[in-house]
């Protein structure tokens, strides 16, 4: 564990001083047969607040991940989770965080958002942390959040977990680990280390591998004190009923996600292995995620022929020189797209 963390230290004064709001559900958590608190409609299927705290989905996630109830945190979406971690630990104006591009886009949308410097480290041979590069921030007492994006978009590879815990071991502020694609890689979770640095926060999704993406729910994983600030910090409210009913559904359907799981790494290899065979196609990134980096020759007439076609891809020209983004689709989708390619 990094000893010269102290969560408190790095907390924002205005945070630390915050009374979060107490919602009826947060001061009444038994049963009971009349509920008069909440000023809700009596009438409707809908009409009751949802819990805010989603003990039921900490509950299973407790579980299937081995981590304390009282160690995750469930956001509307991992962008609440990045947002938050803003609020929490960065003064506007003030304090920066370090992304290593190329890498999710939100990273830098929230900063902006949240008047935070953002300071990009670019990824080296094989899309890798040049960690001589990044050594002198790591003392740098402004910088308090670093991202690390593993499996990383747009590149699909995890990163190296040796140079992860060196940053976590000699960086003084947060380290957040986005695993949204953790699920399709044989890369282990870094949820196994948040006992062991106190600095971490680990971030999942259910938009991915759980399919969950029109539900908007993300998951953080951290110490007792990180996941304290988050439920002072988080609106009272901040996932529906009706988003939580769809994860618990998922959560007890563990079966049918694990099988449309290996389905989409089949796929990825069916896929990969068709585009190899095209003339087009200059280069294939490894990847650890559910989609493939694809270089071509022309991305930008690749991807506005494939519109011409009906099928859309994403163009990452801006972010990784001719090359496309192309995510796993079902078999069909993925024949449908190699057959437009080789009509190019």
């Amino acid at each position: 564990m990094n000893q010269k963390t102290n969560i408190n230290n790095l907390v924002r004064a205005n945070i630390k001083a915050l009374k979060p709001y107490s919602s009826a559900r947060d001061e009444f958590k038994g049963t009971a047969d009349v509920f008069l608190d909440a000023n809700e409609n009596p009438f409707g299927d809908l009409n009751r607040y949802p819990d805010p705290q989603q003990k039921e989905i900490k509950d299973k996630l407790s579980a299937i991940k081995k981590v304390a109830t009282d160690q995750i945190f469930i956001g509307n979406g991992s962008d609440e989770v990045i947002d938050l971690a803003f609020r929490i630990f960065c003064e506007p104006g003030k304090d920066k965080v370090l992304t290593f591009t190329p890498t999710y886009g939100m990273y830098n949308v929230s900063a902006n958002i949240n008047n935070i410097e953002v300071i990009e480290q670019p990824l080296i041979n094989d899309f890798q942390i040049n960690l001589n590069q990044l050594q002198p921030y790591l003392d740098f007492e402004d910088v308090k959040i670093i991202f690390i994006c593993s499996p990383n978009n747009p590149t699909g590879n995890s990163l190296n977990p040796e140079d992860i815990e060196y940053i976590l071991e000699n960086f003084n502020g947060i380290v957040i680990v986005d695993e949204a694609y953790i699920d399709f890689s044989a890369q282990a979770s870094f949820i196994k280390n948040i006992d062991k640095y106190d600095n971490l926060i680990v971030s999942q999704t259910f938009s991915k591998a759980w399919g969950l993406a029109g539900v908007r729910v993300g998951v953080a994983y951290a110490s007792q004190a990180i996941i304290a600030y988050y439920n002072r910090v988080k609106p009272p409210y901040n996932v529906s009923t009706l988003n939580q009913k769809a994860v618990l559904n998922s959560l007890n359907n563990l079966e049918e996600v694990t099988q449309n799981i290996d389905t989409i790494l089949d796929e990825r290899t069916k896929l990969k292995e068709a585009l190899s065979k095209l003339a087009i196609v200059k280069k294939i990134y490894p990847t650890d995620s559910n989609f493939l980096l694809v270089e071509v020759d022309d991305a930008n007439k690749t991807y506005q022929y494939l519109i011409e076609e009906k099928v859309i891809i994403r163009n990452r020209n801006t972010q990784v020189k001719n090359c496309i983004r192309i995510t796993v689709g079902t078999p069909e989708e993925n024949n449908t797209l190699i057959e437009a390619l080789k009509r190019i």
